[in-house]
């Protein structure tokens, strides 16, 4: 209604100034009339399209973001994204070498801007964006690390997508010559022990590094969960008991899998 009633104003301010330029062209009007006209007629114009552009392009309220987070809508949109991420996850444990141990969800929902005007990120344009990022920690043990990453390629080609790596990956099967011994740096000599084998747009998979000593690279613990405040902002440790450090001291070492993060609900403005 706020809206309709700026643009109403913009009409009228158009009309003003449609009307006033005939008499700037009047030749009995003065220099000095002739300014003054153009003052009171473009003035208002200005003001206005500014309070329009203000008025159409405010950022959303936390009360809009709340109310749209927990639409039926987004809940739906919500379910089918955490439970595609959770059916990744039981393929890994089901299929590979790997022993699941860790799932950290991050949700967040946000608000769109008010109207970027320079240096645009786009922000501006939707009323409100969520977001889920998925990530599982397996325990596997440090003796048998070319056994455990062929076996997740073999696994790769049996169930595909969900596992995106497989034995016609030519760097996947240097990470298992090297840690056969039978090959030396899979990325070019001096580069040192692998971390990750990357899986594009699908997801990551890295590890602990076995073989370089104190000075190896190990998987890290997740960030503290944030406030929980559900349907805004959904943290969720499962088992909130277990640490990154406890998978190690049980297993010997740890892999990660990592999923990109997924944007699952979005009203555009």
């Amino acid at each position: 209604m706020a809206t309709t009633f700026w643009i109403v104003i913009l009409v009228l301010a158009v009309l003003l100034t449609t009307v006033a330029a005939p008499w700037l062209g009047s030749p009995t009007l003065s220099r000095q009339q002739k300014s003054w006209i153009r003052r009171v007629t473009g003035l208002p114009f200005t003001i206005v399209l500014v309070l329009v552009l203000a008025a159409c392009g405010r950022a959303t309220s936390e009360k809009t973001v709340r109310k749209l987070a927990g639409s039926p809508e987004a809940l739906k949109a919500r379910q089918e994204a955490e439970l595609a991420s959770r059916d990744i996850i039981a393929v890994w444990e089901a299929e590979t070498p790997l022993t699941l141990g860790l799932v950290v969800l991050e949700d967040v929902c946000v608000g769109g801007s008010a109207k970027e005007l320079f240096l645009p990120t786009g922000s501006d344009r939707y009323k409100i964006k969520c977001m889920m990022s998925v990530a599982a920690y397996f325990g596997a043990d440090p003796r048998r690390m070319a056994d455990t990453i062929d076996g997740v390629l073999s696994a790769g080609d049996r169930t595909g997508p969900p596992i995106p790596f497989n034995h016609e990956f030519h760097y996947a099967r240097a990470v298992v010559d090297y840690y056969r011994g039978k090959a030396g740096d899979p990325q070019g000599p001096g580069t040192g022990e692998p971390t990750h084998l990357f899986g594009g747009t699908t997801l990551t998979l890295s590890w602990d590094q076995v073989r370089s000593g104190n000075t190896g690279q190990l998987i890290e613990e997740p960030r503290p969960c944030s406030p929980h405040e559900p349907p805004v902002r959904r943290c969720l440790n499962e088992p909130a008991s277990t640490s990154v450090a406890d998978l190690r001291r049980e297993y010997g070492m740890v892999f990660k899998i990592t999923m990109p993060v997924k944007n699952y609900f979005t009203v555009w403005k």
